[in-house]
């Protein structure tokens, strides 16, 4: 099964992950106080797709790959069956049909800066 998700490509110090996923969509947006990203004026937004076999090294490379400026990143994905969380050193693997762990990956986001806003939902 296919995992689809987005990465944001300002939040990336080495930027390489990209061309070992299958970009599918592109989109430039402005950055608001919101965003609680001031460094920025935009970021660019892909879309992906991550083969099965694939999900485990990807998430090993965002993860090492993350902005170390500025630690308040995470890249996600999902297929039907799991969903992939990734910060800086710390990957999410949450079973959809156990979804206990989106509680622990929230947490986490939000301690490290995230706003609540744009954490994952796991409802």
């Amino acid at each position: 099964m296919i995992f689809k998700g987005v990465i944001i490509e300002e939040s990336l110090d080495d930027k390489s992950v990209l061309g070992k996923v299958k970009i599918i969509e592109t989109k430039v947006e402005s950055i608001t106080p919101e965003h609680k990203t001031p460094w920025l004026k935009q970021w660019t937004l892909h879309t992906v797709e991550i083969p099965e076999e694939k999900s485990d090294e990807i998430a090993q490379l965002i993860s090492k790959s993350l902005d170390s400026k500025h630690t308040s990143w995470y890249a996600d994905y999902k297929n039907e069956s799991y969903h992939y969380i990734t910060y800086t050193d710390k990957i999410f693997k949450v079973d959809l049909q156990n979804p206990v762990l989106y509680k622990a990956a929230k947490e986490y986001g939000f301690s490290i800066g995230i706003p609540e806003y744009q954490l994952i939902n796991s409802g």
